[in-house]
């Protein structure tokens, strides 16, 4: 896989997804313990309301962005996305009501919804061989399981000589260094697609291509699962580890690294599984990992049962579940759409 990395123009997106994945790692530790600041006990019903957001951002926005980012360059668009993101991390440390935090998240996530289906979109343009392609998205995987083991070891050492609000720094300094590595480099052209229908029809080409596909409704269906699985690991971590288990931030900067602990795991055993057994063998059987571990971490807290070591044990299954899912995805986007159609593919699944 590192041969990809002799590319110099994604060796630099690539160094800027690690610097800008670590300051999001460093938010979502510091947004736990602010929400439990804010709301107490409630912090859980705070950042399932984020969520929420975040999804209706991704949702509404990301197909309507994807069906104009075609006529806007590339560069100039990832640019702009993170400066708006470290702009909006900077002002989070001095929110004072639950409702700002909901505004705030919402314009972060709506910069990510523009951002993030750019970024994967153009990959395929800067390494047009589909092995290079392949192992690109292979590395930037390792690089998200990567940011969510270190991350959160990060924060928690961090933590030990400052107050949250300073790992929100940390988030905006990862922004603004991914948009420096953008700048100095140069990035296709994007090629416009004339589509009839208006702005719907555009909006909506990518889902429709996704459920016109049978093995991207497979995907769909499997990104449910695996989207199950980490919104439980984001509103839940902080009132498990704080109130259930009651112990301290350190821990719950440790519980979600346990989670990247397991997807990295995953992640790098995942090219010879592909071999061996190809996407559907892969694929299918993490999704059913993914539901059993979520069922029984239902029947666990229905009965009572706490355990430190069962929920760093359930949360890298629901870790290595979901890089199992999540990692090939990519590659089956890249061969079931023609290179036009995907921006507007990347944006329908983000």
């Amino acid at each position: 896989m590192r041969s990809v990395l002799r590319n110099r123009t994604y060796r630099r997106l690539f160094t800027a997804q690690l610097v800008a994945l670590t300051g999001t790692g460093l938010a979502t530790v510091a947004l736990s313990l602010l929400a439990y600041d804010l709301a107490g006990a409630d912090a859980s019903a705070v950042l399932g309301s984020a969520l929420a957001i975040k999804m209706v951002a991704y949702v509404g926005l990301a197909p309507l962005i994807g069906a104009f980012a075609d006529r806007v360059p590339r560069r100039a668009l990832l640019v702009s996305m993170d400066g708006v993101r470290a702009g909006t991390a900077l002002v989070l440390p001095f929110v004072n009501q639950v409702w700002q935090v909901y505004v705030l998240i919402f314009l972060l996530q709506a910069a990510s919804a523009a951002f993030t289906p750019t970024f994967q979109a153009t990959l395929p343009e800067i390494l047009p061989a589909e092995r290079d392609h392949l192992r690109a998205l292979s590395l930037s995987r390792l690089a998200y399981e990567l940011e969510s083991l270190l991350s959160p070891v990060l924060a928690a050492a961090l933590l030990t000589t400052v107050t949250y609000s300073w790992l929100f720094a940390g988030t905006a300094l990862g922004f603004l260094a991914s948009a420096a590595l953008v700048v100095s480099v140069a990035l296709p052209a994007p090629r416009p697609v004339e589509r009839g229908g208006g702005v719907h029809a555009r909006a909506t080409f990518g889902l429709r291509l996704h459920w016109a596909t049978p093995r991207l409704r497979a995907l769909l269906a499997l990104d449910l699962v695996a989207a199950a699985a980490g919104a439980l690991v984001v509103v839940d971590t902080v009132v498990l580890v704080r109130e259930h288990l009651s112990l301290g931030a350190d821990e719950v900067a440790l519980a979600l690294g346990a989670f990247g602990a397991g997807s990295m795991v995953a992640a790098l055993l995942l090219p010879r599984a592909l071999e061996r057994f190809g996407d559907r063998g892969v694929m299918l059987p993490a999704g059913f990992l993914l539901g059993a571990v979520l069922a029984s971490l239902t029947l666990g807290l229905g009965h009572g049962t706490r355990s430190w070591g069962g929920l760093l044990a359930a949360w890298a299954l629901l870790g290595a579940g979901s890089s199992l899912v999540l990692t090939p995805a990519g590659g089956l986007i890249r061969r079931s759409a023609a290179p036009a159609d995907l921006p507007a593919a990347f944006a329908a699944r983000f």
